[in-house]
């Protein structure tokens, strides 16, 4: 495993709310990540889709660890912005957002995420992200 993908996998492990919605790192390559979640009734809103909140949260943290993949070894990273579209209502046996870093600087990386409910073994694009995350000094975080 390369030493970036065992930062990204280690971090991932110790986020506590990824664990309590289910989530899995699916994959981590640099500058690329994917992370999904199953469906379950305990994260709907009151019409029965998936909260928008669950969704962003898997959108936030693909960006944030597409991000740490490419970061400098001694750096963290922190979400400082991000702007979702909600394309369609969250349905399906389970949820994944791939994210990917478009440009990193020494500050601050551009990131996307697209988000797809899958069902029946077909993928429905539900939502797109564009985020803002900075590296940080591990020392501070």
């Amino acid at each position: 495993m390369e030493e970036f993908e065992k930062k990204v996998r280690d971090s991932f492990g110790r986020q506590l709310f990824m664990s309590m919605i289910e989530a899995e790192m699916v994959s981590v390559e640099r500058g690329k990540v994917e992370i999904r979640f199953p469906f379950h009734s305990k994260l709907t809103q009151q019409n029965g889709f998936v909260h928008a909140g669950a969704i962003t949260s898997i959108m936030d943290s693909a960006c944030g660890y597409a991000a740490l993949s490419v970061a400098p070894r001694e750096a963290d990273v922190l979400s400082v912005e991000f702007k979702v579209n909600l394309l369609a209502p969250a349905v399906g046996e389970s949820f994944v957002a791939r994210a990917l870093v478009k440009r990193a600087g020494r500050t601050l990386a551009v990131c996307t995420s697209d988000a797809f409910a899958l069902a029946a073994g077909k993928e429905k694009l539900i939502a797109t992200m564009l985020a803002t995350i900075m590296n940080l000094d591990r020392k501070s975080a």
